[in-house]
């Protein structure tokens, strides 16, 4: 009995629509984008990620692991804030209709992609290329 306590300590119960969110049943993705009028300077993207998004909330240096008796729980994980911002790169100097396609076959990649389980279940994406509505976009993801 004490073997099993030690094995399940650090780990944290997750509700059962969390459990349904992310099954074999139904996976979840959530995308927001954020259209900037000027071009994003991503130099800020790891110090802010780490000092207030992660902060935030217990679950974003969290994965999901199977315990003991079947149950998903929630386990407390180092973060390497690198793994998880992407800045996909694109052709220079093409037209801003051009960017508004490779915008929308990016983020329909990014709606049907599976995230690594190894890892908290979210991304940030930043485009730096401008498009018919914005100097840049970014695309959070959350699974």
């Amino acid at each position: 009995m004490h073997v099993m306590e030690f094995e399940e300590e650090g780990l944290e119960p997750m509700s059962p629509s969390a459990q349904y969110l992310k099954s074999s049943v139904l996976s979840l993705t959530i995308l927001g984008v954020l259209e900037s009028e000027v071009p994003i300077d991503d130099s800020m993207t790891v110090p802010l990620v780490k000092d207030v998004f992660l902060p935030i909330n217990p679950r974003f240096s969290s994965i999901m692991v199977t315990g003991k008796k079947g149950v998903k729980k929630w386990k407390k994980v180092e973060v390497n804030i690198q793994e998880h911002v992407n800045i996909p790169t694109f052709p220079t100097d093409m037209s801003t209709d051009y960017y508004d396609e490779c915008f929308a076959e990016y983020l329909t990649k990014l709606a049907t992609e599976q995230l690594p389980q190894h890892r908290p279940l979210w991304e940030i994406h930043i485009l730096k290329y401008p498009t018919r509505n914005a100097a840049g976009n970014l695309i959070s993801t959350i699974r």
